[in-house]
């Protein structure tokens, strides 16, 4: 075996730690990879590929026997895995060539949202509320976990309640301070989002935070717990805060649309949509986001079903804390941390944005 190919997983993962890496890819007929600030590239250079000989044995190395099983009967496997060092989110597929292997480092130290960049002035009301619907956006990797888990943190200082977490699976553990918090893993504890949900309210939460609301039940059950007196959190792999209310909207058969716009528009507090954008300095990455926040204007929006109108309101409620994608990019950019060609390409509006950085 090459000096390149460690012998166990756990070497490739110390190795991202050490060097502050968000991804670990072991793949057959690739060189060990990792992402790192965004960008993925080989750990070594000079590393010889992995062989399906190789990356069996790494699977081997760190899979239990119900993990591995699942892996020969379904092709895929996705479970957090945890070292002496650290937590990830391992997921390993079965392909044409042999197994690929991934492994997501999560920061076990749940950071607060000022160290994260969130505008605290504006989400802190926002945890306050006893009841409605907070979604958190963006595509995958963009930090939608780290957010969540900062909110439900903060909530667990401030508020004295009961918090139920389902994920898929368990990233941050989040200890009870002045809250009492019970965390579940889809897959592992109970079989669905949705079944783990209905359950959830049948266990006195006052807070329920949903890891991926990526169904119609899911959605329709996160929507009816917000509306009958819990503070639900949940995420949606979408890039705007416009798309996001569409995308809710759209997982409905079209009679229930109507009456759907009148829940969201009276259930929704806010929206958070966000990315990761490399810093300039190539030392780590930004977050620029969108905020949301429902006001009357905007709840007239959703329940008149004029969801294209929502950017508009969302420019004009800057002192509500609403700012939109494109803006938060801006001030990045001006602020030096993100590059010219980063803020193009992360933007919304390409036309408007080329004007503003004076490109042709």
């Amino acid at each position: 075996m090459s000096e390149y190919i460690l012998p166990h997983v756990d070497g490739y993962l110390k190795l991202g730690q050490d060097f502050d890496c968000s991804d670990i890819h072991l793949a057959v007929n690739s060189r060990p990879t990792w992402r790192r600030f965004g960008q993925l590239l080989p750990i070594w250079e000079e590393a010889p590929n992995l062989t399906p000989k190789d990356t069996e044995i790494l699977a081997r190395g760190f899979l239990e026997e119900p993990e591995w099983n699942r892996l020969q009967q379904r092709g895929d496997v996705d479970f957090a895995y945890a070292n002496d060092f650290g937590r990830y989110r391992a997921s390993v597929v079965k392909q044409r060539l042999g197994y690929d292997i991934c492994f997501r480092i999560i920061n076990t130290k749940v950071r607060t949202m000022e160290e994260i960049g969130l505008p605290t002035d504006y989400v802190v009301p926002l945890t306050r509320y006893t009841n409605g619907l907070i979604l958190v956006t963006g595509s995958v990797g963009s930090g939608k976990s780290t957010t969540l888990a900062s909110i439900v943190d903060f909530i667990n200082q401030d508020r004295h309640d009961h918090i139920i977490t389902l994920e898929d699976p368990i990233e941050y553990i989040i200890p009870s301070k002045n809250c009492h918090v019970n965390q579940r893993e889809v897959h592992k504890h109970t079989e669905s989002f949705a079944r783990a949900l209905r359950g959830a309210l049948r266990e006195d939460p006052d807070v329920i935070m949903v890891g991926e609301m990526r169904d119609l039940e899911t959605i329709s059950l996160a929507l009816t717990a917000a509306e009958t007196g819990h503070l639900v959190l949940g995420t949606l792999h979408t890039g705007s805060a416009a798309r996001t209310v569409d995308r809710v909207l759209d997982v409905f058969p079209v009679e229930q649309r109507d009456q759907i716009r009148i829940m969201v528009s009276e259930s929704l507090r806010g929206i958070i949509s966000q990315q990761l954008v490399p810093r300039a300095d190539g030392n780590g990455r930004a977050l620029a986001i969108e905020m949301l926040v429902n006001t009357p204007a905007i709840a007239n929006c959703i329940r008149e079903g004029k969801t294209f109108m929502i950017p508009g309101c969302i420019q004009t409620g800057k002192a509500q804390g609403m700012i939109l994608m494109d803006d938060s990019l801006r001030a990045l950019y001006q602020a030096g941390l993100i590059t010219a060609d980063d803020c193009l390409f992360r933007s919304e509006d390409k036309t408007i944005m080329k004007a503003f950085l004076g490109i042709k």
